[in-house]
């Protein structure tokens, strides 16, 4: 990563502005109201810690269907549109509160595709962490419908489908350590 890149990032790392309990009280009901919420929490997120992030040309959209994770960040290479998906069952689940925490992981990865064109959770993922007050990674929402479960060093990997692993164990192995796998209904 560029140095110039690394110390514009540290100038502007500085704590997240407190956000009053008025705030935090009024859950969206709907999915349009939680890409609102989401959109203005954003923003002023990012006018503190991302001045030169374009928030207002982000589109934010809500899923039904996601399940292993509570939002993504989608970069179009060729149009350089960001999306944010959100997952509304995540939210439901979370409450906006601990989902804000959901946003703002996503928005660091807004800022490392605007700054860099690519994102990920290494070093300057991390270092937006603790300002941010958000998480490397997001608790499990769901609960899932298979266990993959390896039988020489017992790990087990969750599933949401009945995906080809999950139909046809036998033509798998253990991508840890190449040993046996079953499936167990959750």
């Amino acid at each position: 990563m560029a140095t110039g890149l690394l110390r514009r990032l540290r100038a502007t790392q500085r704590p997240l502005r407190v956000m009053r309990k008025s705030e935090w009280r009024d859950q969206p009901e709907t999915k349009a109201a939680l890409c609102e919420r989401a959109a203005a929490h954003a923003e002023m997120v990012a006018d503190e810690h991302f001045p030169e992030l374009p928030v207002e040309t982000i589109d934010w959209e809500t899923s039904t269907r996601m399940q292993r994770s509570a939002g993504v960040a989608i970069y179009d290479y060729q149009s350089k549109q960001i999306t944010i998906r959100l997952s509304w069952d995540a939210y439901e689940s979370y409450g906006w509160e601990q989902f804000s925490r959901v946003v703002r992981h996503e928005l660091i990865h807004a800022w490392q595709y605007h700054e860099c064109g690519e994102a990920d959770h290494g070093s300057t993922f991390t270092q937006w962490v603790e300002p941010l007050e958000t998480d490397r990674h997001c608790e499990r929402y769901a609960d899932p419908n298979y266990w993959i479960i390896c039988e020489e060093c017992e790990s087990r990997d969750p599933r949401y489908r009945r995906s080809k692993v999950v139909k046809r164990p036998e033509q798998y192995s253990c991508g840890r350590c190449g040993g046996e796998i079953s499936i167990e209904e959750a």
